[in-house]
């Protein structure tokens, strides 16, 4: 269980770590303490929701087909293998996350806009519920890369909304995203490595 757990903790780091609107949002949240544990709890229960549907539901249904099963391996492998080239691409033209953007006091707006920062993506579909569904379906224990999964979410946007007056200055230098994108772009690569070779089968 405890393997599981290490890949599902790596693969779903990996993708969440990257400069984008749903990052940018929570960073603001925090930054204003505005909601800020509300946006982070948010974040993360949709996470959690669309991994467990990948892993213990579509990713089951994956697992007991060998053509589907081969078709998503390898269709993983190749869609991180992309994710790690826009990650070196990005590292070369690094820019800072801002934050920015409007305050707004009412809990049911910040609300509707995390669920649409969150939801209305649809690669966080093919990131949660397919690929991570896929990879976790074979994995020895799918609890267990389920729990990996959702403890990278957990840690990763209610540290974001913690150390958010740390980190903003830290993160608005291109340097610094210069440094996070090699490292996810490398993660990336030797993941799509063990998918296409078998290893985290």
């Amino acid at each position: 269980m405890l393997v599981s757990t290490l890949h599902g903790l790596m693969v779903c780091a990996g993708l969440i770590v990257a400069i984008g609107a749903q990052n940018a949002f929570v960073l603001n949240q925090g930054l204003r303490r505005e909601h800020g544990w509300l946006v982070a709890s948010i974040c993360a229960l949709c996470d959690w929701l669309l991994v467990g549907i990948g892993v213990l539901g579509v990713g089951r249904l994956l697992a007991e087909q060998e053509v589907l099963l081969a078709v998503a391996r390898w269709g993983g492998a190749a869609f991180l293998a992309w994710l790690s080239f826009q990650a070196f691409r990005r590292a070369w033209q690094a820019k800072g996350l801002e934050a920015k953007g409007a305050a707004s006091n009412s809990w049911r707006a910040v609300v509707a806009t995390t669920l649409a920062v969150t939801l209305l993506n649809p690669q966080v579909y093919l990131e949660t519920v397919l690929m991570l569904g896929a990879i976790g379906a074979v994995q020895p224990s799918p609890m267990g890369f389920f729990l990996g999964a959702a403890l990278a979410s957990f840690g990763w946007f209610f540290g974001l909304v913690a150390a958010a007056g740390w980190l903003a200055p830290r993160l608005a230098s291109p340097l610094a995203w210069r440094l996070i994108d090699l490292f996810v772009a490398l993660m990336m690569a030797w993941i799509a490595w063990r998918l296409a070779s078998g290893a985290m089968l």
